[in-house]
């Protein structure tokens, strides 16, 4: 699966002016909280409704989320396992001792970049990519991250920049 053409272009976009960018989520921190959640959700809400998860699934073809007990046992029971089988038959401790999938693409992802366990998707996924949460002030780091892997949180940041 290679990255829908105009979602890759979002990308590039952010990464040709990755500096100007980076100045603009800079300049926000010295705004109020509140102010710069509701920038966020606006823009969120207006990324994706032109970008279609269903068409890219980047996130879930190369970063794996973390794992939470109560992640691990939901999941088990969607695929019928128990916690103990479904551990050593998907996940391993990272270096932080922290559970994610042993490999990428995340095992759980089906054909045309459906979740085969979406009801039942971690929280990590449920929450991605973070920019409707709220407390964004606090996620300034791992959004400009995010811009490389999510052609929605590109296209936040950029019209950010712009503004």
């Amino acid at each position: 699966g290679k990255l829908k053409e105009s979602y890759k272009s979002l990308i590039d976009k952010f990464k040709a002016s990755e500096i100007k960018m980076e100045e603009g989520l800079k300049s926000l921190k010295s705004q109020r909280g509140t102010v710069v959640d509701q920038l966020f959700k606006e823009l969120h809400n207006q990324a994706f409704e032109k970008i279609d998860c269903l068409q890219c699934a980047n996130c879930c073809k190369t970063t794996g989320p973390l794992l939470l007990p109560i992640d691990i046992q939901r999941l088990a029971k969607a695929k019928k396992m128990s916690s103990g089988v479904f551990l050593k038959t998907y996940l391993k401790l990272d270096e932080d001792e922290d559970w994610v999938f042993k490999s990428m693409p995340c095992p759980m992802l089906g054909e045309n970049n459906y979740c085969s366990v979406y009801e039942d998707r971690p929280t990590a996924c449920r929450e991605y990519p973070h920019t409707d949460d709220g407390n964004m002030k606090q996620k300034l780091e791992i959004t400009k991250k995010n811009c490389a892997i999510c052609p929605a949180v590109a296209d936040i940041v950029t019209r950010l920049g712009n503004a």
